[in-house]
């Protein structure tokens, strides 16, 4: 968390200040800032700039200025604010209150306003002009000749395929392990070895439990989640889940109907 739907809301809410220009730019740990340039020079860049569009790649949160643009990343605990208000006011496994701390990164604008990021964890970042073609598809709006590159040649796990955002862009641990299931795909299978079939019930997994999950609310809404438990039962068969690390990440699936 955040993963894709959870950026999609910072979107709509950082939405308000397109057509903003920055008057001063706040960085409360150097750190946070990326890139090869000092800091004076990244700060530098970015006064006087207008936001004329605010875009979504995957996880990231892209901000078009005059001359560049800056991407925002917002690891596991990053939440936007905008003008005082946060897109979401507590992540799933995020704390209750926003210390301020937490912050990160933060813009103000002529006329008033200020676009911050509040990070307890700190694993999220900033950087100029980031490199948009690191990053695979986009997973909402994934087609069938894209998915076809993004399993080719593979021989490691389909989980481990799926996380990678150089190869499929958006999808985090939550939203894999519930993609999977509604598919009836192990996450241990090899996803370079997917049939027609399989691949075309993989991309109709991740287009409607995008959907789904936007209707209900999150990544955390998943059929799957409350089961993600010692103990827990598959919702669909009643077998017991298996939990063990996959691609480094603690994964739940179904013994019974992944295959």
């Amino acid at each position: 968390m955040p993963e894709i739907l959870e950026i999609e809301v910072y979107r709509k809410l950082a939405e308000r200040v397109v057509g903003r220009t920055i008057s001063s730019v706040d960085v409360f740990d150097d750190w946070y800032f990326k890139g090869e340039q000092n800091l004076a020079d990244k700060t530098r860049a970015l006064l006087g700039c207008k936001i004329f569009n605010i875009r979504r790649l995957g996880k990231m949160l892209i901000l078009d200025l005059n001359s560049s643009t800056l991407g925002l990343r917002f690891g596991m605990t990053g939440i936007l604010l905008v003008d005082g208000l946060a897109a979401i006011e507590r992540l799933q496994w995020g704390s209750r209150n926003i210390n301020p701390s937490w912050e990160r990164f933060g813009i103000k604008f002529k006329n008033g306003g200020r676009l911050s990021i509040s990070d307890p964890r700190r694993l999220g970042g900033v950087q100029l002009d980031p490199n948009e073609k690191t990053f695979g598809p986009d997973a909402w709006s994934l087609t069938a000749e894209q998915l076809e590159k993004v399993l080719a040649n593979s021989k490691g796990s389909l989980k481990s395929r799926l996380l990678n955002q150089k190869h499929l862009a958006g999808l985090g641990n939550l939203l894999v392990d519930e993609v999977l299931w509604q598919a009836g795909l192990s996450p241990l299978r090899c996803s370079g070895i997917l049939d027609d079939q399989e691949k075309e019930i993989l991309r109709c997994a991740i287009k409607s439990t995008l959907e789904v999950l936007k209707s209900r609310g999150g990544s955390h809404t998943g059929d799957l989640m409350a089961n993600r438990i010692i103990g827990g039962c598959c919702p669909r068969d009643g077998q017991l889940l298996k939990n063990q690390k996959v691609a480094g990440r603690s994964t739940w699936w179904c013994p019974a109907h992944q295959h």
